[in-house]
């Protein structure tokens, strides 16, 4: 493990300018400097840096954080590589921390298997390239495939040869353990005790991680035994998840995040040819059926996907079905097909790139559009197949969680299959209803299944709420990075009776800094963020103001997790963000200035918080009432509940919150 006190020094040296400087142009624009998204295609800059801040915001994208969290948003690091990345780039010496036996034990399992399976892709590389048995079979192959030296080399492309044991008598003879190459599927152990190689007489595909670790292994066979699977993966590993991997992603993922789509294909051949054609935004599932796990993996890079199949009818039938397991996922996904008897690997070895790039531009077809072409011809004459088509349709677009696409879609299929929106409209909302009302029963079980509990700084997080809390949260904590170390007068209004018994309000000032307040507040109600998000940089935002008098931007956020971070740099920026566009001097834009009245800003949102969240807990509680049970607590707690929403409701001074 990386010790901490690298991290700090890394943190301490790397200046978010100079980092961010190696990979766009930046500006200066007053304290600030201004350069084009990397993650988005723009002609006005909205990437900001503040080398005062040491933070960096992207407002095309709403990425953003200090320089460890662009190195790994724009090389698609983990932490420990980005922290790596810059250490090696200010020369600071990493030092690695002191581990437990269980830990040195799990890291050294993984890491070993990491080595053995790069080892593996440097011998069958070396047995490509300088083997006579390499160059004649493995070689031969790859430069009939039209394959380049360079294209062979930079895919890591190797070849196993046809002898039993040759891999693993080679990897024993340099001190490989045995336990390893089992364990990542090189070696096979028989019950005679003799090794053989899994991959023999195969030419070899290494599979990369995003960050460009070998994983695994795709080998196909040259021979024409049809008892012997033409193509061969490695196993299921520690290492090695299939589900969970997409070929090509390493050398695709910069691609991808630049031109925001993601081309997907079935091999791996589909894959380097198009690479090798220019096309370098291609990703393959690797022969098995998409997963959702692999639709998140481009999702981190693209929420755009394009699929290219071949020009097999019946193939292109069969994986259709993946189309609505990438809507279910909240992405755009267009089809493009091929000619027949063209599959990607031809197509792009015979065409110039300007006309394989045109191509696919043009003939990028809407998931709507494509299932219509592929499957009306034969639905055209018979009404009953027609029918199945337009639900099917249909049924696709149900999947889509955004409602207006959904809408904009029906009015597609209405146009194209002629026939009233109207049925349309009416047949998604049957199906859009029936897995709502499934869902809720599920969360209505899951409710019911919970009991509340007061604030800690842990606990499993509440079912998510609709955007309403969401926002208050987030406002929350807005107040709290940038006002939490003020001091301010809050007032505390108090129900008294005179001697006469009538009732009157008491209004008390007392002076608490913001954060003391915000966290008095809420633990009067023993209030938890119900967004995890939220609840964590809460609890950092806390622990950070007790041992420290005001809020040093960039040293807090190197204290924060690297998935907290964008979030608090958001906030940061946001006033920035005025400054970006010049609002105030060229738009006349007067931009509010909350220091004025932090306390009454503060405790506006505080009860709206409070306030909604009691509502909440009112509504779960009545959902506990039975028929059959003694229901007299849950009452009482009623009544003391809305004892407290009648009283919060005096102290503001109204009836409702602005935010309902």
């Amino acid at each position: 493990m990386i010790s901490k006190n690298t991290i700090d020094t890394v943190f301490e040296t790397a200046r978010v300018e100079e980092v961010i400087g190696d990979f766009i142009t930046l500006k200066r624009s007053g304290t600030n400097m201004k350069g084009l998204s990397p993650f988005s295609n723009e002609k006005s800059p909205s990437f900001m840096v503040s080398p005062v801040k040491q933070i960096w915001k992207d407002f095309s994208s709403g990425k953003g954080g200090n320089a460890v969290a662009f190195v790994m948003e724009h090389e698609k690091m983990s932490y420990p590589e980005a922290i790596r990345y810059l250490a090696r780039k200010y020369n600071i010496e990493i030092e690695e921390t002191e581990q437990s036996d269980e830990q040195k034990e799990q890291a050294n399992e993984k890491e070993s298997m990491y080595l053995v399976a790069e080892y593996a892709q440097k011998y069958f590389q070396n047995t490509l390239l300088n083997t006579d048995e390499g160059q004649s079979v493995g070689y031969s192959y790859f430069k009939e495939r039209g394959f380049t030296g360079d294209t062979i080399k930079k895919w890591g492309l190797g070849y196993s040869p046809e002898k039993w044991d040759a891999f693993s008598e080679d990897a024993l003879g340099k001190a490989y353990k045995l336990e390893y190459l089992e364990k990542v599927g090189f070696t096979i152990v028989r019950e005679d005790g003799r090794l053989a190689d899994r991959f023999r007489g195969r030419v070899m595909f290494p599979i990369h991680s995003m960050s460009g670790r070998v994983l695994g292994f795709g080998g196909r066979i040259l021979g024409n035994d049809k008892k012997v699977a033409k193509y061969l993966n490695s196993p299921e590993s520690d290492i090695y998840h299939k589900s969970k991997v997409l070929y090509g992603i390493f050398h695709a993922k910069q691609s991808i995040a630049k031109l925001d789509n993601c081309y997907l294909v079935e091999g791996y051949t589909d894959v380097i040819q198009l690479h090798q054609a220019g096309i370098e935004n291609v990703v393959a599932s690797s022969g098995t059926a998409l997963t959702p796990d692999q639709i998140r993996l481009i999702s981190r890079l693209t929420r755009n996907i394009t699929v290219l199949f071949d020009g097999d009818a019946a193939g292109l039938r069969a994986s259709v079905r993946g189309i609505d397991l990438i809507l279910e996922e909240g992405m755009n996904v267009k089809v493009c097909t091929f000619p027949d008897g063209d599959d990607p690997d031809s197509f792009a070895k015979r065409t110039p790139h300007d006309e394989l790039k045109n191509y696919l531009e043009n003939n990028a077809k809407d998931f709507i559009q494509f299932k219509a072409s592929l499957l009306m011809d034969e639905a055209k004459a018979d009404p009953v197949k027609k029918a199945g088509l337009i639900r099917d349709m249909v049924g696709s677009i149900a999947k889509i969680p955004d409602r207006i696409q959904r809408e904009v879609y029906v009015q597609e299929v209405s146009r194209i299959m002629d026939i009233s929106e109207q049925v349309l409209v009416s047949t998604l909302a049957q199906l859009v209803t029936k897995d709502i009302a499934e869902a809720n029963k599920k969360n209505r079980e899951e409710r019911q299944a919970e009991t509340m509990k007061p604030v800690t700084d842990e606990g499993t997080a509440m079912p998510d709420r609709v955007n309403i809390l969401d926002r208050l949260e987030r406002k929350i904590i807005e107040i709290l990075l940038l006002y939490g170390g003020t001091e301010q007068d809050f007032e505390d209004v108090y129900i008294k009776y005179d001697e006469f018994g009538k009732e009157y309000e008491y209004t008390e000032k007392k002076t608490y800094k913001v954060y003391e307040r915000i966290y008095l507040n809420l633990q009067e109600d023993e209030i938890r963020f119900t967004n995890p998000l939220f609840r964590d940089l809460y609890k950092s935002i806390i622990d950070y103001y007790v041992a420290h008098p005001i809020m040093v931007v960039d040293e807090f956020l190197n204290t924060l997790a690297p998935e907290l971070q964008p979030e608090a740099a958001d906030i940061f920026m946001q006033d920035e963000r005025y400054h970006l566009h010049e609002w105030e001097e060229k738009k006349q834009i007067p931009v509010k200035n909350k220091d004025q009245s932090v306390s009454a800003y503060a405790t506006e949102h505080i009860i709206d918080l409070r306030w909604l969240l009691l509502g909440r807990l009112i509504q779960d509680l009545k959902m506990q009432v039975s028929p059959e049970a003694d229901n007299m607590d849950i009452l009482i707690n009623v009544n003391d509940y809305n004892t407290l929403v009648n009283y919060l409701s005096r102290k503001i001074s109204r009836l409702r919150s602005t935010f309902y």
